[in-house]
């Protein structure tokens, strides 16, 4: 059994779904929440379904005359290889009304969303999701690089090649013009197009040529 296996999948974050944290005593980074659903989704399946939030408790709690903090606790259920499991309780805290430093009173309405959505992450974190974030590992610059590399090998479409040389094939029936907008078009990595113009390039080139002649020549 491979202990580490849901772990490995999830933790590299992608570094555009990456937010700075502010408002804090205290600097960072965080993984954007709505990035991390989806991720959840693509692993599990529909929330609800595959996975899904389960708020525990939530309370307000006052700090001050002026401050008040919502805080809820949360589990994340999941279904992995036909089991359904769930994580620890984590607790996500947001100021719901506090005085800012200008001496005006503040009031969120979306406190309970975002303590849910703090709870939740961190429910997430547990099982690997922006693992590197959480472990440290995105202070390092080229880190950041190689998991923006990463995710863009992942996000990847299924690269075809058998229909693509199809499709490349009768574009260059129709000539060079039509070649190249196929070539454009292509849905793959820039490491895939490269592999397969080198495979298949020249072969492609030659057709359309051929088929630009025969449209030049006189009936």
């Amino acid at each position: 059994m491979d202990n580490m296996k849901l772990w490995n999948t999830v933790c590299v974050t992608d570094p555009a779904s990456v937010k700075k944290i502010t408002g804090k005593p205290y600097q960072g980074n965080s993984p954007k929440p709505y990035w991390i659903i989806q991720r959840a989704t693509e692993v599990f399946g529909p929330v609800g379904i595959g996975w899904g939030v389960t708020v525990k408790s939530e309370r307000f709690e006052r700090m001050s005359d002026t401050d008040v903090l919502h805080v809820a606790t949360v589990s994340v259920w999941y279904v992995l290889d036909g089991k359904k499991s769930e994580t620890f309780d984590q607790m996500g805290g947001t100021k719901a009304a506090y005085m800012t430093a200008s001496n005006k009173m503040m009031v969120d309405e979306d406190a309970g969303k975002k303590s849910v959505t703090d709870a939740m992450v961190k429910c997430l974190s547990m099982i690997g999701f922006a693992g590197d974030i959480c472990s440290g590992m995105w202070d390092d610059s080229k880190y950041v690089e190689w998991a923006g590399q990463e995710t863009a090998r992942r996000e990847a479409p299924l690269f075809d090649e058998e229909k693509t040389l199809i499709a490349m094939r009768e574009a260059s029936m129709n000539g060079i013009d039509k070649l190249k907008v196929a070539y454009d078009a292509m849905a793959c990595t820039e490491d895939q197009r490269a592999a397969f113009w080198k495979q298949h390039g020249a072969a492609l080139k030659k057709a359309a040529a051929t088929a630009d002649k025969s449209t030049k020549e006189p009936a």
